[in-house]
C-alpha cells in the first residue's frame, strides 16, 4: 500500500514491515533512509525489535504480541514527517587505513588489468575516493560502500574463496567493502586493514555503521604491522 510521502508500506511478513522510500539509488535517497532508520532508532520502542536499512528501504522488524501492521504504519508516518533535512543528520567520517599489498590484496594485480590501468593507479583511485556506507550484512559488521570510482569496477569472482581474512578489503561490481571476520568471500581483494571491524565486546560492536562516510588511507607493510590489532 501506499503511504504519505510517496513511500510504499509492504508487510513483509507477520512481524515486519518493509518501508519503501523509492527506486532509484542515489544519496539523496540514502539521506531519507538514514534518516528514517535514525527517527525510529531514536524512538526507542520496545514494539520495534530490529531495524535494517537498505538502499532505498529501512525493514521494520517488531514484536506482533504487542503492535499491528497498521499501527506501526501511523508510527513510521509519524517518524518520516519528524526527519529533517540531510544536515540534521551528518554522517560520521571514518578513515580506514589500508596496505594495498599483493600479498594481502591477492587480486590487485587482476584488478589492475581488468582495468587496464597499473596497480598504482588502482590504489590511487581507491583511496582517493569517499563512500557512503548504505546497510550492513552479509556477516557482522559488513559494510556496503557506494562511491567506487567506476574505472574499478568489476565482477565478483565465479567462485567464492573458502576464506577470506579479517580486515581485508574487497571490491564487487560497483561497491566496496572490507571483511570485519574470517569468512568465505567472492569479492576482489586489493589490501587488508590492521584495524578490528568488529568486535562483539566493544559498544557498539561494528567500527561502521548505515549512513556514515569512509576513506581509505593508503599505508605501507610496516605500518601494517605496527599498527595491527589482536
Amino acid at each position: 500500500m501506499r503511504g504519505k510521502s510517496g513511500m510504499k508500506v509492504i508487510p513483509a511478513s507477520d512481524s515486519s514491515l518493509l518501508i519503501v522510500l523509492g527506486s532509484a539509488i542515489s544519496p539523496e535517497l540514502h539521506a531519507r533512509v538514514i534518516g528514517l532508520f535514525r527517527a525510529l532508532r531514536a524512538k526507542q520502542d520496545p514494539r520495534i525489535r530490529n531495524l535494517h536499512p537498505g538502499y532505498t528501504s529501512v525493514l521494520v522488524d517488531f514484536d506482533p504480541l504487542q503492535i499491528s501492521h497498521h499501527e506501526l504504519t501511523t508510527v513510521v508516518e509519524q517518524s518520516t514527517s519528524a526527519v529533517g533535512s540531510q544536515d540534521e543528520y551528518r554522517s560520521k567520517v571514518v578513515s580506514i587505513p589500508v596496505c594495498y599489498d599483493v600479498e594481502l590484496g591477492p587480486d590487485l594485480v587482476d584488478l589492475a588489468n581488468y582495468a587496464k590501468t597499473s596497480p598504482e593507479e588502482v590504489i590511487r583511485l581507491h583511496s582517493s575516493a569517499t563512500y557512503l556506507v548504505h546497510f550492513l550484512g552479509f556477516s557482522p559488521g559488513f559494510a556496503y560502500m557506494g562511491g567506487l570510482p567506476e574505472k574499478l569496477h568489476m565482477p565478483r569472482l565465479a567462485t567464492p574463496r573458502g576464506h577470506v581474512a579479517g580486515g581485508t578489503v574487497g571490491i564487487a561490481g560497483s561497491q566496496t567493502g572490507v571483511y570485519p571476520v574470517d569468512s568465505a568471500g567472492g569479492w576482489r581483494l586489493i589490501g587488508r586493514t590492521p584495524w578490528r571491524m568488529f568486535d562483539p565486546n566493544a559498544d557498539p560492536p561494528t567500527r561502521l555503521q548505515p549512513g556514515d562516510t569512509v576513506r581509505f588511507s593508503a599505508i605501507d607493510r610496516a605500518s601494517f604491522g605496527a599498527m595491527a590489532q589482536p
